[in-house]
C-alpha cells in the first residue's frame, strides 16, 4: 500500500472499520466518458492501491506510447476489455478512506450493455453520471439518469468529465447543467450534484482544482464521504418470503428465509399469503441463539404457535399490514435479451422466492429517453424501458416498487433456456389504459365529462380570470402537496403561502385536515372516500383558480388516477404536483398528529406509509426530499418554478 509520512493509510488498520457507514453507488455513461480513469483516479488519490500496482500500470501506459499514465487500466481487468479499450461487464470494486466504506458498480457505456447498469445500479445509493464536456449530454447519459430514477436511487451526482479537453471552461459546464436540470424536470430525483472534473489529470476528484476557481463545491470524494446514506430497507411493512420448511423432527417446523422489510418479535400476530390463515411468532431461531428481534436482511427461521401449511414461495406478513395479492399488476419492465419481448407468450416470473408463469397482456407504452416521453408501441426490444400490464398463473404478493424495493421488483425468466431476460418495477395496480377512449375507467373524468346535476346549464365566470390575474399582478396557478403523513407538506405550504402573501401574491392554502372539519367531514378513509375527498377538494381548487388566486393545496391524495383527475381541472401547466417525500423511518419519528402511533398500536388502519399503499406519479413537476432538504430551501425550489 502506498504510503504518506510513514503511516499506512490503509483503512483496514482502524479498529472502527467495520463500524464504518457504507455508500454503494454507481458508474455510469456513455462509450469513453472516462469512467474507469474516474475509479483508477479515486484509487490513485485516496491511496487505495498497492506501489507494485501503480509501477505495473505506470510500466503498460509506458510501453503503450499514452502520454499520462492510465488509470482506466486499474480497473478494466478483463482481456476483451482491454483489447477493445471499453467497459463490458458489470465489475465491483472495493475501497475506503477514513471516514466511509464503498462498493463501486462500474457499468458499460455501450447502448447494447444498459441490461448491465440496471444490475449494477439495483442497489445502489447514488449513481454517478458521467458527461464528456467536449461531447456534451449524450443519449446513454439520459438513458442512465432515467434508469437510475425508476430504480429510485436518492442521488445522483453529474460529473462533467474532460475538463481540460475544454480549457476548464465555466461556461461549457454551466451549458451542460442548464440542459441537464431541464431534462430532470421530469425524473423523480429530488438531490442532483453537478461537479466540473478531469479524471485524467486529477480536478476535483479527491484534491480541489486550482483550474476550475471558478467552482464553489466539494469535491466528489469529499461529497462520497459526506452524503446522507439513505436507508432503502422498508422498516415498516414486515414481508418474510419463505424459502424453505424445516422439519427435523416431529418436534419442530420452521420457516426459513431472509427478512425483505419491516422488522418482527417473539408474540407478533402474523398473516400467511395466500392462505390467510393467521398466527402467532413463537420463536425466532438463527444458528447461534434465538432473537428478541429480527430486522431486514437478516436470515431467520420462524416457528409460529398454530400448524398452518406453509411452504416455499408463500409469504409471512404482519396481520394487519398485508401487501397487495393478485395476479394482475402493471410494471416497468427493462428488456434485456436479443429477442424482442412477445404479447401472450409464457414467460417465468420470479418474485421474492415464487416463481409463477406470466404472459404480458398489453404493452402500455414505451420510453423515450431521450425525451422522457410515451410512445405507442407493440414490442420491447433489447435494453427498451416500458411499462406493462401482466397476468401471472397464481397470485404474487407484493408492494409497490417506490413503497417497497424488495416486494416491488421481479425478474421474467425464459422457461426454454432459463436466461434473465427482463427486469421490472412494480407499479400500484392495473388502472391505466393505453387508449385515450378508456380514461373514465382509470377514474379521469375530462373537463367534457364531469359529472353535473340534472337540468341544469353552465354559467360562465362573471370577471373572467384574466382581469383577475392582471389587477393581482401575476398569474393564477395550482400547486398540489401529496405524500405521506408526516413528510412535511403543511409546514412547507404555510412557509410557501406566508413568503408568496408577504410579496405581494394573492394565495389561498387548502389542508386536508380543514376540509374534513366541514366540506368533507362525511367522508371517511375508504379508498372510495379518498376518491371523493379529492374530488371535492379539486372543484373547490378550481373555483379559487378562476378568482385569480395561487392556489395550494396539502392533501396526502394517495391515489394518482385521484391526483390526474384533479389535474384535468386546470389548463395545460397550471397544475403543478409537488411531491413531498422522507424516508417512512423520518415520519413516523415526527409523526405530528399522532396518526402512526395509533397504526401501531393498532387503534386505526389504512394509514399511507404505513400499512395503506401511496402511489408516486411518473412525472411530478417537483420532488421535494425534507429528509436532505430545509424547509427555508424547499420553498425556494417551489418559488422557482412558481416564477
Amino acid at each position: 500500500m502506498s504510503e504518506s509520512n510513514g503511516k499506512s493509510n490503509n483503512p483496514n488498520t482502524d479498529n472502527k472499520y467495520l463500524d464504518m457507514d457504507l455508500l454503494r453507488f454507481t458508474t455510469a455513461g456513455s462509450v469513453d466518458d472516462g469512467k474507469s480513469t474516474l475509479i483508477g483516479r479515486l484509487f490513485y488519490d485516496s491511496k487505495s492501491i498497492f506501489e507494485d500496482q501503480m509501477e505495473a500500470i505506470e510500466k503498460s501506459s509506458k510501453s503503450s506510447g499514452e502520454e499520462d499514465v492510465n488509470l482506466a487500466l486499474l480497473t478494466d481487468g478483463l482481456k476483451a476489455e482491454r483489447e477493445q479499450k471499453i467497459t463490458i461487464d458489470v465489475a465491483y470494486r472495493y475501497f475506503a478512506t477514513p471516514k466511509r466504506k464503498f462498493i463501486i458498480a462500474d457499468t458499460p457505456g455501450h447502448t447494447q450493455y444498459t441490461r448491465n447498469m440496471v444490475t449494477g445500479a439495483s442497489t445502489a445509493d447514488l449513481a454517478i453520471i458521467l458527461v464528456d464536456a467536449s461531447k456534451g449530454l449524450l443519449t446513454q447519459s439520459r438513458r442512465h439518469a432515467f434508469i437510475s430514477s425508476l430504480l429510485r436511487i436518492p442521488h445522483l451526482v453529474v460529473a462533467v468529465n474532460k475538463m481540460d479537453l475544454v480549457g476548464y471552461d465555466e461556461k461549457v459546464f454551466n451549458e451542460i447543467v442548464s440542459e441537464f436540470r431541464s431534462f430532470a424536470k421530469k425524473l423523480n430525483v429530488s438531490d442532483i450534484t453537478y461537479i466540473p472534473i478531469s479524471a485524467l489529470k486529477g480536478d476535483n476528484v479527491v484534491d480541489k482544482s486550482e483550474n476550475t476557481d471558478w467552482y464553489n463545491g466539494s469535491t466528489l470524494l469529499h461529497h462520497l464521504e459526506t452524503v446522507k446514506v439513505d436507508a432503502s430497507d422498508n422498516i415498516v411493512d414486515f414481508r418474510f418470503p419463505v424459502q424453505y420448511v424445516i422439519r427435523p423432527n416431529q418436534n419442530f417446523r420452521g420457516f426459513s428465509g431472509r427478512v425483505a422489510s419491516g422488522h418482527v418479535r417473539p408474540g407478533d400476530e402474523i398473516t400467511v399469503l395466500p392462505s390467510g390463515l393467521s398466527s402467532k411468532v413463537k420463536r425466532i431461531v438463527t444458528r447461534d441463539e434465538d432473537l428478541e428481534i429480527a430486522y431486514p436482511g437478516d436470515s431467520i427461521t420462524l416457528t409460529i404457535e398454530d400448524e398452518i401449511d406453509t411452504s416455499r414461495g408463500d409469504m409471512i406478513v404482519r396481520k394487519n399490514n398485508v401487501p397487495a395479492v393478485s395476479n394482475e399488476f402493471e410494471a416497468y419492465i427493462c428488456w434485456m435479451n436479443e429477442k424482442d419481448m412477445e404479447l401472450n407468450k409464457q414467460y417465468v416470473l420470479q418474485h421474492t422466492t415464487r416463481t409463477v408463469q406470466v404472459f404480458m397482456e398489453d404493452l402500455l407504452y414505451r420510453m423515450n429517453v431521450d425525451s422522457l416521453t410515451r410512445e405507442d408501441a407493440n414490442k420491447l426490444g433489447l435494453n427498451e424501458i416500458g411499462r406493462v400490464k401482466l397476468k401471472t398463473s397464481q397470485p404474487i404478493f407484493y408492494d409497490p416498487y417506490q413503497v417497497n424495493q424488495k416486494t416491488g421488483s421481479f425478474i421474467i425468466i425464459d422457461p426454454a433456456t432459463n436466461v434473465t431476460i427482463g427486469a421490472g418495477m412494480i407499479r400500484a395496480g392495473s388502472t391505466e389504459s393505453k387508449s385515450p377512449k378508456d380514461t373514465s375507467e382509470a377514474g379521469i373524468k375530462s373537463k367534457q365529462t364531469r359529472q353535473k346535476s340534472p337540468n341544469v346549464v353552465w354559467e360562465p365566470w362573471n370577471i373572467p380570470r384574466e382581469e383577475r390575474e392582471k389587477r393581482n399582478g401575476h398569474k393564477a396557478s395550482l400547486l398540489w402537496f401529496t405524500g405521506i403523513s408526516g413528510a412535511g407538506k403543511s409546514t412547507i405550504a404555510k412557509e410557501l403561502e406566508r413568503k408568496l402573501w408577504e410579496n405581494g401574491k394573492q394565495t389561498v392554502l387548502l389542508d386536508g385536515d380543514q376540509v374534513r372539519h366541514g366540506l368533507n367531514g362525511d367522508l371517511g378513509f375508504s379508498a372510495a372516500d379518498r376518491t371523493e375527498n379529492i374530488r371535492r377538494v379539486g372543484e373547490v381548487a378550481r373555483l379559487f383558480y378562476e378568482h385569480g388566486n395561487i392556489v395550494i393545496c396539502t392533501f396526502v391524495s394517495p391515489y394518482s388516477k385521484d391526483r390526474e383527475a384533479a389535474k384535468q381541472l386546470f389548463p395545460e401547466g397550471d397544475f403543478r404536483e409537488v411531491h413531498i417525500t422522507c424516508d417512512p423511518k423520518t415520519a413516523q419519528e415526527r409523526d405530528p398528529k399522532g396518526l402512526y402511533k395509533k397504526a401501531q398500536e393498532g387503534e386505526i388502519s389504512g394509514l399511507t406509509g404505513y400499512d395503506a399503499d401511496y402511489e408516486v406519479s411518473d412525472d411530478p413537476a417537483l420532488t421535494i426530499d425534507t429528509d436532505s432538504m430545509s424547509v427555508d430551501e424547499a420553498v425556494e425550489e417551489i418559488l422557482k418554478i412558481i416564477e
